[in-house]
This record gives structure tokens, C-alpha cells and sequence, in this order.
């Protein structure tokens, strides 16, 4: 006779616990999180690029050109992960400053560094407007246990 106490419920797949493990909540990011963490990404990029193009242009040894360009590059992505903590926020200002600098490398960087400036002050004053608004209207709204937004 076998020991059927540790079987599987009926209908249940044999391959998949009786009790599958609870999954962990996923955390809302706020709207400015998201935001200044894909102006983050999209630096990211132009760096990869600028790399290639001063490897390309030999205004800088090899080893700098991608050394340094690798730093910024993994700098950059780590930043976009870590938006989510004031301290955060501060360490995305820094990199913008030193992105400005790059301009001294290659001059057109400080005009596309500019640009790049711009958009993650409009991301970051809008951002924290757009979070505002979302936190007023959930304020106004009566709670309900099956909110999908909450």
C-alpha cells in the first residue's frame, strides 16, 4: 500500500507543489523613478557611443578611452537603479555635471550634454509634480480593499 499523505490535490499538476510559494509584492516606483532612471539609461547609450567615437577619433589612448568610458557607462546604469533613494537622486545630479564635463574630451559634448541636462531636470520637476498629484487624488479617494493601485 502507498502512502498517499504528501500526494497532490486532484487536477493539480504533478510536477508543481500542492502549496506553491507565496511571490513577493512587486513595489510601485513613482513616476519620477521612472522617469529619471530611463534619462539614466538613455545617457548610458550616448556613452557607449561617445566611447567609441573618441577610441575612434584617437583623442584618447585606448585603454582611457574605454577604462573610463566603461566606468561612466556602468556608473550610469547603477544610477538608474538607485533613483529610487534621495541619496540617489543626488548621485544622478553628480553624473550629469561630470556628463557636461565630458565636454572637455570632445567639445560637441557639451552641447548634447546639454540637452541631455534639460531633459532630466524637465523629468525631475515633472516627475515630482506628476507623484504630487498621484498622492493628492489617492488621498481623496476612499480605500478599498481590492484597489488595484494601492
Amino acid at each position: 500500500m502507498t502512502d498517499t499523505s504528501s500526494a497532490v490535490p486532484e487536477g493539480a499538476p504533478e510536477n508543481q507543489p500542492a502549496n506553491p510559494p507565496k511571490r513577493r509584492v512587486k513595489r510601485q516606483r513613482s513616476v519620477s523613478e521612472s522617469l529619471l532612471s530611463i534619462v539614466l539609461g538613455l545617457e548610458a547609450v550616448l556613452v557607449f557611443f561617445v566611447t567609441l567615437t573618441v577610441f575612434g577619433l584617437d583623442i584618447l589612448p585606448p585603454a582611457q578611452a574605454f577604462g573610463g568610458g566603461a566606468v561612466f557607462f556602468v556608473l550610469l546604469l547603477l544610477a538608474g537603479r538607485l533613483v529610487r533613494y534621495p541619496w540617489g537622486v543626488w548621485f544622478g545630479w553628480v553624473l550629469q555635471v561630470a556628463l557636461i564635463a565630458t565636454g572637455i574630451i570632445l567639445p560637441l559634448m557639451f552641447v548634447v550634454a546639454a540637452g541631455f541636462l534639460a531633459l532630466w531636470i524637465f523629468c525631475f520637476v515633472r516627475g515630482r509634480q506628476i507623484d504630487a498629484d498621484k498622492a493628492a487624488w489617492r488621498a481623496d479617494q476612499p480605500e478599498s480593499p481590492t484597489d488595484p493601485t494601492s
